[in-house]
C-alpha cells in the first residue's frame, strides 16, 4: 500500500463517522483497515503517543518553532547548530539532562513541517530591514506619476556602479584523487578591486562600459596590444577605484546623455521625449550639477530607497550576479591552461569582456526589470521576492492530529494550567477532595507539566538575554587609549605588557558620558523575540 500522511487518517475516520465503510474508506483514503480501526477504538498516533519520550515537552517544541519563524522574519535565520544549542538551554534550564541525538534535528523537522531547510545567502545586514512591503508600496507611488508613465520602455534606464575583484576565482566541487584528503586551488594573485558603471534600458539594451581603475594614472601596460574588441568602451582611474563626483557627472555627460537621446531629437535641441534614469541614492548621484543636467536634458532621475536595490534594481536582479560568475569562471579557466599566469589588468579586461557578452543578453535584462516591477511596472513583483522582510511571521503549527484524546474529555474536572504557586496550590487542594479518576489524575499532571515548561522557558529565554546584553555592554565600553609599553629588546608585545598596560589606562572605567541607555537594549529586544 502506498505511503499515507495523517491527514489521510483524520479524513478517512471522518468519512467513517459520516456512513461510510471501513473496506471502503480504507480503499480510497489509501489506509490500512488496521489503522483505522486502531484509531477509532482511541488509539493515539505515534505523534502523540510517543510525546512522553521525546527530550523536549510539546510547549518547549513550539516555542523553540515559534522562535525560529520570529528569527527568520527579522533576517537572522538560525542553522542547525543553533537550533540544537537553544534546545540545549532548554534543557538546562529545566534541570535536564544536556543530551540530544544525532537525529533530532530532522525528527524536529518532520513534526513541523512549515520549517524547512534553505540555502543561506549573504547580504548586508542593513539590507535586511531596507525592503520592507511599506517602504516598497511607498516607492511605486512614484511610478505613477503621469510624467513618469508616459515615459517609453526604450527611453528607462537603471544604472549602477559593481567591482570585481581581479584575482579571485570561484569555489565550487572539483575533481582528486581518491588518496587525497584535501583539495586545494591555486588562484592568481592579484587581489585589487576594479570597478565599472553598467547601465541597461527596459527593452534589453546597454551601454558601453565605464571601466575605473585603482591607481594614480591609467598605465598602458594595462591593456592588450588589440583594443579592437573595446571599441567604445571608456577607462578612467581612481586612487580608491570606486566613483567620485566628477566621474559620475562625466559619465552623464559624455557616455549617457549623448547615447540615448530619443528618436527625432534635433542635434543641440531639448529631447521632446523624457528619459528616465534610475540609480541609488549615492552621494555622487545626488549632487546639484548631476541633477540640472539630468533636467536640462529632460531626464527624470528615480532614486531607489536606501538599503533596497537588491530587490528593485534591474542590475542587481538579473545582470551583476550573472557577470561576476562568468568573469570568476574564465578567470578559473585561465588559470588551469597557466598556473603561472599572474591575473592584472589585462587579464581583467580579457575575462570581463567575455563575461559581458555572456551575461549581457537582451532576455537578462529584460528579465531583470520584469522581477523589479520596474517594466512592466508590477509592485507585486518585488513585494513576492523572499528577500522582502515580510510584515508578520506566520503562524506555525504543527501536522494536523485528531481532537483530544478520551482521558480529556471524560475529566471530572476542566483543569486550566497554573501560572502561578497560589493557582498550583488551589488545584491541588481541590484534587485532594475529588475521588479522582485515572483521566482527571492524568490531564492535572499535563497541565501542571506544562506550566513547569513555559516556566522554565521563560527564565531561558532571560538569560539568553542577559547574556547578549552583556556582551553588548562589552562592546560598547569607551576605553582611554594607552600605548602598550614593550621590552626594548623585543618587536612583540606579551600579555604581561598588555595587562600592565590596562592597568596604567584604568581599563575597567567606563566614560559614562558617551553612552546612550537606549543603545543597550533596542538591538536586543529586537534580536530574539519569543511571542
Amino acid at each position: 500500500m502506498p505511503p499515507y500522511s495523517e491527514n489521510d487518517v483524520l479524513a478517512a475516520v471522518a468519512a467513517i463517522s459520516n456512513g461510510v465503510s471501513l473496506r471502503k474508506a480504507s480503499r480510497e483514503y489509501g489506509v490500512p483497515r488496521t489503522t483505522l480501526q486502531d484509531r477509532i477504538m482511541g488509539v493515539r498516533p505515534k505523534t502523540i503517543a510517543y510525546r512522553d519520550r521525546q527530550k523536549l515537552s510539546v510547549v518547549q517544541e513550539d516555542t523553540l518553532a515559534r522562535w525560529v519563524t520570529t528569527q527568520s522574519s527579522l533576517g537572522q535565520h538560525p542553522d542547525h547548530q543553533e537550533l540544537r544549542r537553544y534546545a540545549l538551554e532548554m534543557l538546562k534550564a529545566a534541570g535536564e539532562p544536556e543530551q540530544l541525538g544525532k537525529r533530532w534535528v530532522n525528527r524536529f523537522l518532520r513534526r513541523y513541517p512549515l520549517i524547512r531547510v534553505m540555502r543561506k545567502r549573504a547580504i548586508d545586514f542593513r539590507r535586511i530591514n531596507g525592503a520592507t512591503p511599506d517602504v516598497i508600496r511607498s516607492w511605486f507611488q512614484k511610478l505613477a506619476i503621469l510624467a513618469v508613465q508616459a515615459i517609453k520602455p526604450e527611453n528607462r534606464y537603471n544604472f549602477n556602479e559593481a567591482d570585481i575583484m581581479e584575482g579571485h576565482g570561484t569555489n565550487g566541487l572539483v575533481l582528486g584523487s581518491t588518496e587525497s584528503k584535501a583539495i586545494r586551488k591555486t588562484r592568481p594573485g592579484s587581489r585589487v578591486w576594479t570597478s565599472f558603471i553598467g547601465c541597461v534600458s527596459a527593452t534589453g539594451r546597454w551601454l558601453d562600459p565605464l571601466v575605473i581603475f585603482k591607481g594614480k594614472s591609467l598605465q598602458q601596460q594595462w591593456f592588450p596590444l588589440n583594443l579592437a574588441p573595446y571599441a567604445g568602451w571608456h577607462f578612467t582611474h581612481q586612487e580608491k577605484s570606486w566613483t567620485d563626483d566628477d566621474t559620475a557627472l562625466e559619465w552623464l555627460q559624455k557616455i549617457f546623455i549623448p547615447n540615448t537621446v530619443p528618436e527625432g531629437t534635433r542635434e543641440g535641441q531639448r529631447p521632446n521625449e523624457a528619459r528616465l534614469l534610475v540609480c541609488d541614492g549615492h552621494g555622487s548621484h545626488v549632487k546639484k550639477r548631476f541633477m540640472e543636467l539630468c533636467c536640462i536634458h529632460n531626464i527624470y532621475m528615480l532614486y531607489l530607497p536606501p538599503h533596497a536595490s537588491h530587490v528593485l534594481q534591474p542590475l542587481d536582479m538579473a545582470i551583476f550576479g550573472p557577470l561576476k560568475h562568468a568573469y570568476r569562471k574564465r578567470l578559473d579557466r585561465l588559470a588551469q591552461m597557466d598556473d603561472s599566469t599572474i591575473s592584472g589588468k589585462r587579464t581583467f579586461l580579457s575575462c570581463y569582456r567575455e563575461a559581458r557578452n555572456e551575461a549581457l543578453t537582451v532576455s537578462n535584462i529584460r528579465a531583470g526589470w520584469r522581477g523589479s516591477g520596474l517594466w512592466p511596472v508590477a509592485v507585486s513583483r518585488p513585494l513576492m521576492n523572499p528577500l522582502v522582510l515580510k510584515e508578520k511571521p506566520k503562524a506555525v503549527r504543527s501536522q494536523s492530529l485528531p481532537p483530544e484524546s478520551r482521558s480529556q474529555q471524560v475529566s471530572q474536572v476542566t483543569w486550566e494550567t497554573p501560572r502561578t504557586a497560589s493557582q498550583l496550590r488551589n488545584e491541588l487542594r481541590l484534587f485532594n477532595r475529588l475521588d479522582a479518576d485515572r483521566h482527571t489524575k492524568l490531564l492535572l499532571f499535563r497541565k501542571i507539566n506544562k506550566a513547569f515548561s513555559e516556566r522554565y522557558d521563560e527564565i531561558g529565554q532571560q538569560k539568553r538575554e542577559l547574556e547578549m546584553l552583556r556582551a553588548r555592554l562589552d562592546n560598547i565600553q569607551t576605553r582611554k587609549r594607552k600605548k602598550v609599553e614593550m621590552s626594548p629588546n623585543s618587536r612583540f608585545a606579551t600579555i604581561q605588557d598588555i595587562y600592565r598596560s590596562q592597568q596604567a589606562a584604568d581599563d575597567g572605567k567606563i566614560i559614562t558620558s558617551e553612552l546612550n541607555a537606549s543603545d543597550l537594549f533596542s538591538d536586543a529586544e529586537s534580536c530574539i523575540v519569543v511571542a
